[in-house]
């Protein structure tokens, strides 16, 4: 699987996990600003557009600043999810 479908794969994973375990969190704040960055990278991946219109570098951080819960699964996947985007840049 070449890295652009790699990182589809794992920006929908991100979404998911958003959705699905912190659906009255991502209305407002940084969980907001994230899941509005993977929603507009998802969709400008699915119709090829330039990949250095993603946003998605900074996610981690930004949670990281604001909830100082390290041990949350949710970071290792935006961690997945940036280092995809930083390999798809560099090829």
């Amino acid at each position: 699987m070449d890295i652009k479908m790699q990182l589809i794969n794992q920006i929908k994973v991100v979404i998911n996990n958003l959705e699905n375990d912190y659906y009255n969190e991502i209305t407002s704040g940084v969980l907001q600003l994230i899941y509005i960055r993977y929603k507009n990278a998802l969709k400008a991946l699915e119709n090829n557009k330039d990949i250095r219109e993603l946003n998605i570098i900074g996610g981690k951080r930004a949670y990281m600043d604001s909830y100082s819960d390290y041990q949350n699964p949710l970071l290792e996947e935006l961690h997945k999810a940036e280092k995809l985007h930083k390999e798809l840049l560099n090829t």
